[in-house]
């Protein structure tokens, strides 16, 4: 049988990890979320649950692939009877996300090439955008979205180009693609961000971006949301930011937790991801969110809206060297997207590539990588060509509703979104913390995270979070997510 290579260093499952984790949630969601949810406040239960939550389940992911080896599938499949459908589910929840996860790709492409133009004073730029814009009485990034949006063609194009590097990369495999890219990419991530924050930081009315994010009320008292929500709904939104901002309940950690080495720390690295992650998040918020307070007051706060019109007009206002910023930007949200789509398509993919390999059929990972791609692009044409649901075959048209429609059934982004972040990711926490708390035992992850000789310090504390405290969590945050999508 031919042999299952994995990461060839810890700091390079380290970075494919975090990289796994650090995506456009981070970027868009968890700054306008934390501001519109209490700011510091927020920030306070987002923390509990990532430690109560998010390092529990991490823990119990990356443990379970290690002593299997396997994909999710086959590792359920493995160490349980009454939850081995669940690794279906991440495959599911892989391929929903990347539908909308590759279409947004695709816009920050777009976005960067923009920028490019305008450094250059070439055709591509928003030149044309601000000609419109002083015409009509609009932004620049309004008039540059708008013509994109309203273009399907080329959006579907840069769609499939995102579906492609994602797909390059992980033809190379676990070492020779996923690794290299990341151990490169994630430091180099860091460097934009701190770039992009001194600049956003010192720009005049900066601090207002802060006020948002840090000091709970401002929000509300300054009129920037109309009021304050209730527990509940802060608890759902940080625990769905927090699983999706994770890679947590889609089988990703699973898998790469399959590709790990045994003398490796899981309980050191699990923590470590949260805490990157989390720091990302907030770095993020600081790169995005005083430039949006200090040059565009009135723009989006959160969604594709924030990426695509607000920095957008942000980069426009900061004069010759806004396109240097942009080009910055856009890149590292390029590179946030694709170390995210890239764990989900190889969730995907070691499936059917292990599946092969344990029926003696060799390495099949250019076949199914491929097949996975493709099925992808499909996907990522549907969401392309909706245009946020500007179209009119919406979830929501299809279906004959009338009137306003809902959230997820407004377009096929959100419709996505909700079975994927809003349902799927939290059930999926929640049986797994089941199965490790009342069927397998938590003994059985102790006993992997112990393996070289690394004691579980934080036993006892996993052992009372994965049998009472994470699956009470995640049903008030399934409640939450459903009740928001629904009612």
């Amino acid at each position: 049988m031919e042999e299952r290579k994995g990461f060839g260093t810890n700091f390079g499952f380290l970075m494919a990890a975090v990289g796994s984790a650090v995506g456009l949630g981070n970027i868009w969601g968890f700054p306008n979320k934390m501001g519109a949810s209490g700011g510091f406040t927020f920030l306070i239960i987002y923390l509990i649950l990532a430690v109560c939550c998010g390092f529990i389940v991490m823990v119990g992911e990356l443990a379970i692939g290690r002593k299997t080896g396997k994909g999710a599938v086959a590792a359920y499949h493995a160490i349980s009877k009454k939850f081995k459908w669940m690794g279906w589910m991440g495959i599911l929840s892989a391929f929903l996300i990347l539908f909308f996860y590759c279409a947004l790709g695709g816009y920050c492409i777009k976005y960067t090439v923009v920028n490019i133009g305008d450094l250059f004073n070439a055709s591509f730029g928003s030149g044309a955008a601000a000609e419109l814009a002083a015409a009509n009485d609009t932004s620049v990034g309004a008039e540059v979205f708008g013509a994109f949006i309203g273009n399907p063609t080329e959006a579907i194009i840069y769609g499939l180009i995102f579906v492609a590097l994602t797909m390059l990369i992980v033809l190379g495999g676990v070492g020779g693609g996923i690794e290299k890219v990341c151990s490169v990419g994630m430091p180099a991530l860091f460097v934009a961000l701190l770039i992009c924050i001194i600049r956003a930081c010192t720009l005049p009315g900066a601090v207002n971006g802060l006020k948002y994010m840090f000091v709970p009320g401002w929000a509300v008292t300054n009129g920037v949301i109309e009021k304050a929500p209730d527990f509940l709904t802060v608890l759902a939104t940080a625990g769905g930011q927090m699983f999706f901002s994770l890679s947590l309940g889609m089988g990703a950690m699973i898998t790469y937790g399959s590709y790990l080495q045994k003398k490796e720390n899981i309980q050191k690295n699990a923590l470590l991801i949260v805490i990157m992650d989390t720091l990302v998040a907030l770095m993020a918020g600081l790169c995005v969110l005083p430039g949006r307070f200090a040059l565009d007051p009135n723009g989006a706060l959160g969604g594709p809206k924030l990426l695509f019109i607000t920095m957008q007009n942000v980069f426009d206002r900061m004069d010759a060297v806004g396109p240097i910023f942009g080009i910055i930007f856009y890149l590292l949200v390029v590179f946030a997207a694709i170390s995210s789509s890239i764990s989900l398509l190889e969730v995907i993919v070691a499936h059917f590539v292990d599946k092969a390999r344990d029926e003696g059929k060799g390495d099949k990972r250019k076949a199914y990588t491929l097949i996975a791609a493709a099925c992808v692009g499909l996907g990522c044409i549907l969401v392309c060509a909706d245009a946020l649901g500007t179209t009119g075959f919406a979830p929501g048209n299809l279906l004959g509703m009338t009137g306003d429609l809902p959230t997820w059934a407004a377009d096929w982004l959100d419709f996505f979104d909700m079975l994927s972040e809003g349902i799927m990711m939290p059930l999926g926490a929640m049986l797994m913390s089941l199965m490790i708390g009342w069927e397998i035992g938590p003994e059985v992850i102790k006993g992997e995270v112990e393996q070289s000789g690394h004691a579980m310090g934080s036993y006892g504390f996993f052992k009372i979070c994965v049998k009472f405290i994470t699956p009470l969590c995640m049903i008030l945050i399934l409640y939450g997510q459903i009740k928001e999508f629904f009612f």
